[in-house]
């Protein structure tokens, strides 16, 4: 499971209006790489792949995860950062044990 806040939702929402996307959702998704190891990615999806973890919020807003990334990202809490104005998506994850400064990677 992955949890999708409220303030999260209303910033994807936003961001989706924003780039002119009617339909669909947010891919999150895990590849190796990054200062820590591993790095989150970010993408918009029209549709979820066959195989794909559909995650929805309260509020409608619609994540995307593959099967590889999920099992990095389950029980994960998608967020926005207070520190930047609730502009940011982050990705409160309790596989992490170590995370860089931007909050984009992680380690095992």
């Amino acid at each position: 499971m992955i949890e999708i806040t409220q303030a999260a939702a209303k910033r994807i929402q936003s961001a989706m209006r924003q780039e002119g996307i009617a339909e669909g959702g947010l891919r999150v998704g895990v590849k190796a790489g990054g200062c820590s190891g591993m790095s989150y990615v970010f993408k918009w999806e029209q549709t979820p792949t066959s195989d794909d973890e559909i995650f929805e919020s309260d509020d409608g807003a619609k994540i995307f995860v593959d099967p590889k990334s999920f099992k990095y990202l389950d029980g994960t809490v998608l967020d926005c950062d207070p520190n930047m104005l609730g502009q940011n998506l982050i990705l409160r994850n309790p596989h992490a044990k170590t995370e860089c400064g931007c909050g984009l990677s992680f380690g095992l």
